[in-house]
């Protein structure tokens, strides 16, 4: 007989084996303010599940295909949901790193 070994969980799983839902900044649809080298931003994650629509990317000028989870931001200061931008995340974090005028290819 081999000896009982306790299971690891996952980092969002209950003790009962379901799985729990992230909190925080992460979840979708909770608007948040960040600031930043180029002002405050009114930030949304956007799951995607509801989304039948496609968008084109500011920070890499590709398309964000339907139901891909994105983020959806804009400027605090002015111009209110007016001025949303749909973004890639990893285009959102890393925005700070590109240039004006930088080649995208």
């Amino acid at each position: 007989m081999s000896p009982r070994r306790a299971r690891r969980r996952g980092p969002f799983e209950r003790p009962d084996g379901r799985a729990a839902r992230p909190v925080g900044p992460q979840v979708a649809g909770v608007d948040r303010v960040e600031s930043a080298h180029d002002g405050e931003w009114v930030v949304r994650n956007v799951s995607g599940a509801a989304q039948g629509k496609g968008y084109r990317c500011p920070g890499c000028e590709q398309e964000i295909r339907p139901g891909l989870p994105h983020v959806v931001s804009w400027p605090a200061w002015a111009g209110g949901e007016d001025e949303r931008r749909h973004w890639h995340t990893t285009c959102w974090r890393n925005r700070a790193n590109r240039g004006p005028g930088r080649s995208r290819y």
